[in-house]
């Protein structure tokens, strides 16, 4: 099974790169897939590809819920 989970971009890195953030968790992912993203979009993120740039509002529903199945920490902790 393959998971792919939103992440908030915080910072843009060159040649196509970004740090994101879910949880506090801060990872450097590639661009390459998609354009114009810029620092506070939110995107889906797949194996260290972003895949398509997300809602704000879809994006953090999906990870209150994966926070309330456990799969995340819960807001604010």
């Amino acid at each position: 099974m393959c998971l792919a989970i939103p992440v908030k971009v915080v910072e843009l890195r060159p040649e196509q790169m970004a740090l994101v953030d879910v949880g506090g968790v801060r990872k450097e992912i590639s661009l390459a897939l998609v354009d114009d993203i810029v620092v506070g979009d939110y995107v889906v993120l797949h194996v260290g590809c972003a895949l398509q740039r997300l809602d704000p509002e879809e994006a953090e529903e999906t990870l209150r819920v994966m926070a309330e199945a456990g799969m995340l920490p819960e807001a604010g902790s």
